[in-house]
């Protein structure tokens, strides 16, 4: 038996609900974070307001980063593929532990978000690989043989020092290419840096001016623009032989001697 007073609160609370709009309950919310059975997804802001870090939570690739600008690039990793498959997706971005998905301007975030939350999670729930095996994710600061002290150098700075900044706001740096006789060093964009109104005063300002205070070699950093960088997707094996080992360890000591002064 119920007590009349509690029976009296149990059906005022029926009457409340009851004159509750009927679309109420219908009414679409837009998730900050997306939910699934083992799986917590969080969002950040990045500096590009184009671009959104998405953090599943899990590992997305074991090592190195990978970026898609279309859906032809995407045919290598099965998760870029469904991405792409939602409209206004510009680039797709994928980090150790983030994806970054950037967007065209004139298509608004709530149209975009909870369509990618379903598919990371749906991607996730079904146990499938990011990268196909031949597609590891990219390398681009492995210290090889062939690669002068300098060079060797620059190399870990950008992993040590750059890198790890540059990903917190959801994109990346890579290193392309020094020359030895004008002191160039191009770096390609990645992710949010790529198109971000802020990345060329994070490049020169910020990554340039580092460079040349720890490298003396280096004269100026430049961006390459996509049309120059012709290779989709470039997997760069990793060093092997004492060589490389020696540089990476030379190159560090250097960086800690520059860093002391």
């Amino acid at each position: 038996l119920i007590p009349r007073r509690c029976h009296r609160s149990i059906m005022a609370l029926a009457r409340l609900l009851s004159r509750a709009p009927a679309g109420l309950a219908a009414r679409p919310r837009l998730p900050l974070v997306g939910f699934a059975r083992g799986l917590f997804i969080q969002t950040e802001n990045t500096p590009n307001p184009e671009s959104l870090k998405f953090l599943p939570g899990k590992p997305v690739l074991d090592t190195g980063t990978a970026e898609f600008k279309s859906f032809r690039e995407a045919q290598v990793s099965p998760l870029a593929k469904r991405l792409f498959q939602i409209d206004g997706i510009k680039s797709v971005f994928f980090a150790q532990d983030f994806i970054t998905i950037t967007k065209a301007e004139e298509t608004p975030w709530s149209m975009v978000k909870p369509h990618v939350f379903s598919h990371i999670m749906d991607f996730y729930a079904e146990g499938g690989k990011v990268l196909n095996d031949a597609n590891e994710g990219i390398s681009d600061t492995q210290i090889t043989d062939d690669d002068s002290e300098v060079v060797a150098m620059i190399k870990e700075l950008i992993e040590t020092r750059v890198r790890p900044s540059v990903q917190e706001d959801g994109g990346d740096i890579v290193f392309k290419s020094f020359d030895e006789e004008t002191g160039v060093v191009l770096l390609k964009l990645q992710g949010s840096c790529s198109g971000c109104p802020s990345s060329s005063i994070t490049l020169k300002s910020g990554i340039e001016n580092m460079m040349m205070h720890y490298i003396p070699e280096v004269t100026a950093v430049e961006a390459i623009d996509e049309d120059e960088d012709e290779d989709d997707l470039e997997i760069l094996s990793p060093p092997t032989g004492g060589k490389a080992r020696q540089a990476s360890n030379e190159a560090r000591e250097a960086l800690k001697s520059l860093g002391d002064q």
